[in-house]
């Protein structure tokens, strides 16, 4: 995995800590922004249904030369699809865009919880990972209720919750929970999609001290604290100055300093009450 530390999921697969997202990447552009992520050494890679970028990544993956086994791929079950039969057919689709026989992880987008089929849906995930078609399967933006209804309902336990995490909103509640049951933690828009968070004085002396960009000081935080991270950029440069985290560390001091910047602020919607179809 050229370097990138791994963490063993629950069933005893390994996946990178850090991987490359390709959210609101235009599917014109994603082959070769995924390309370029490829040539820089991640190995893990993000999609998802919603994006409309799948395809974009399965023609990188094709080109690249990488063994299938070398490579980590995770998409997402959108909530339209979600239903028993709806979740396997959207299955279906996502694998034959990616161009791939199996998924290394599968996640519920979304709970949508006002519609009531995240059970039914991952019911359906049991089967696809159960069938040998996912090395692992999980969920995206569960709140404790929402697994709670998994460990009622389902027979598998989560590999990874997917949730929105950065220093402005650490999500300590989710994070103990998914700690407790064997769920790892991967967090989406880990840099709070830049802006306020990456000027933010804290982070910004921090970069200085460690003679770092501020993205880095906060993708080495998040590492520090165990969660998987994706971020995404389109921009080379950027994607290489991401990956290169691993040969300084965050003293005790610098990630209390950065625990002090929470301030439940979201760049995205709220799980409990996001129920677009």
């Amino acid at each position: 995995m050229t370097g990138i530390p791994t963490v063993t999921l629950n069933n005893g697969v390994t996946m990178p800590q850090l991987g490359y997202g390709v959210f609101q990447v235009p599917d014109a552009e994603t082959a070769t922004a995924v390309t370029s992520a490829l040539e820089a050494g991640y190995r893990s890679i993000d999609t998802a249904t919603v994006y409309g970028n799948e395809r974009g990544v399965g023609q990188a993956l094709a080109d690249s030369g990488i063994k299938r086994e070398d490579l980590f791929v995770t998409t997402k079950l959108w909530n339209s699809d979600q239903g028993y039969d709806a979740a396997l057919r959207a299955f279906d689709a996502s694998a034959e865009r990616l161009g791939l026989d199996y998924l290394d992880l599968y996640l519920i987008h979304w709970p949508t919880p006002e519609r009531g089929l995240y059970a039914e849906s991952w019911r359906a995930l049991e089967k696809l990972h159960a069938d040998g078609r996912i090395r692992a399967i999980g969920v995206s933006n569960f709140q404790p209720s929402h697994l709670d209804e998994l460990a009622r309902t389902g027979s598998v336990v989560p590999a990874v919750n997917q949730v929105e995490v950065h220093p402005y909103l650490q999500q300590a509640e989710v994070r103990e929970y998914n700690e407790k049951h064997g769920i790892v933690t991967e967090a989406w828009s880990p840099l709070a999609k830049g802006g306020d968070l990456l000027a933010d004085p804290v982070v910004r002396e921090l970069a200085a001290k460690h003679d770092r960009t501020p993205a880095q000081v906060v993708l080495r935080w998040h590492l520090q604290l165990g969660n998987v991270v994706i971020p995404k950029s389109v921009t080379p440069s950027r994607i290489r100055e991401n990956l290169a985290v691993f040969d300084f560390t965050l003293a005790d001091e610098d990630l209390a300093a950065l625990a002090s910047l929470d301030r439940g602020e979201r760049t995205g919607p709220d799980p409990d009450t996001f129920n677009v179809a």
